[in-house]
């Protein structure tokens, strides 16, 4: 491994991505959207013998978006400079927007370098970012609408059994099926588990309300999205009259630091999520952890474990990282090194330099689009 020497300069040398599309295990739905596949898109990086690993989850076209324009900026950037080349991709897709599709790009990018730049000091991402805890807090997610009610007891079951202490479903099929699942889920986990469910905005103010009050009967502790996240109004209509020990929570859409600053202003959220394969990578992700430490909020990281398994570790405000179901099987099939939860927490391999991932190329091809 490359030992990095004072004044010495490491330049990148190649930025390859590739984009995958593994069908789900069953058709799956949550309260507004139905799919059949997970794409995600893996960026790696290379610079001085070492490569870095990064990926999102999103179109196709996101990998289209790098080779075209983000790998060119990133090709002979200074390695260790790797706000600097965030800095330059966002400046540089400005004329085609920065959220969706390129701060998915940026973020991919951005992992892929600060993976990259933790491997040629050879240690491991959650110290050069700096640790704060030696294991991040999970909680398994899933429990989609397409499910069945056994399916859904067994799937929430299953994670409370294997010490993960908190489980989040999906709601949105209306009242009374919500509540009836909702109950459902609650005899299966036990009077114990925190029980946590999302709408994904399905719901308007009124039914919301509605919904809450029905949650609250089986001990439902965490309302996720229960309208649209663009409805500040209404996200701070229901923090202010959901039932007591409900907290309301968003922010999984976030792709900029002005949209996490207009929720807090809001006063829109207990508990605010950011994703870091959306909202610009870590660089961005650790900003929006200052953002919570100024407003003193929780942060919860939104799905993709085995990338925020290490800056959760190093984020100062962490509540929970989501161990959602689609994204931990996807990243077993293409990565080595991905991790299971032990005794309810992502715990990083200190023994690994960067994030420990390494790209499964032969059976990744299976999946290449």
């Amino acid at each position: 491994m490359l030992a990095r020497t004072a004044g010495t300069d490491v330049a990148v040398e190649g930025v390859e991505t590739w984009a995958y599309e593994v069908p789900a295990e069953a058709t799956e739905s949550d309260g507004t959207l139905t799919w059949g596949s997970t794409t995600a898109v893996v960026v790696r990086a290379s610079a001085g013998g070492a490569q870095g690993l990064g990926y999102t989850y999103g179109a196709a076209a996101i990998a289209e978006l790098v080779r075209g324009e983000l790998a060119e900026l990133a090709r002979g950037a200074d390695a260790m400079d790797v706000p600097g080349t965030w800095e330059r991709m966002v400046a540089a897709i400005r004329n085609s927007g920065r959220p969706g599709i390129c701060s998915m790009a940026i973020a991919a990018v951005d992992a892929a370098l600060w993976d990259l730049k933790a491997r040629l000091l050879d240690l491991p991402l959650v110290d050069l970012l700096g640790a704060v805890r030696s294991g991040a807090p999970v909680y398994g997610s899933g429990g989609f609408t397409s499910y069945g009610t056994r399916t859904l007891q067994r799937r929430l079951a299953e994670w409370v059994e294997s010490g993960i202490p908190r489980v989040k479903m999906k709601v949105g099929l209306g009242f009374p099926e919500d509540a009836r699942r909702v109950a459902a889920a609650r005899a299966a986990i036990g009077p114990d588990a925190g029980l946590m469910v999302d709408a994904n905005g399905a719901f308007d103010r009124q039914e919301a309300l509605r919904a809450a009050a029905a949650f609250a009967e089986s001990g439902v502790d965490w309302f996720e999205e229960p309208v649209t996240s663009d409805d500040l109004q209404g996200l701070r209509l229901l923090r202010d009259r959901s039932p007591e020990g409900m907290e309301i929570a968003t922010g999984e859409y976030g792709y900029d630091l002005p949209y996490f600053r207009r929720l807090l202003d809001a006063g829109a959220v207990d508990v605010l999520q950011a994703d870091a394969t959306r909202c610009g990578g870590i660089t961005e992700f650790m900003r929006v952890d200052a953002l919570c430490r100024a407003w003193s909020l929780p942060l919860s990281a939104h799905t993709a474990p085995s990338l925020h398994a290490h800056v959760a570790c190093a984020a100062s405000q962490l509540r929970h990282v989501e161990y959602f179901h689609d994204h931990a099987r996807v990243e077993g099939l293409l990565f080595d090194g991905v991790l299971d939860p032990e005794e309810g927490e992502l715990r990083p391999d200190r023994s690994r330099p960067g994030t420990g991932l390494e790209l499964k190329v032969d059976d990744a091809r299976l999946f290449e689009v």
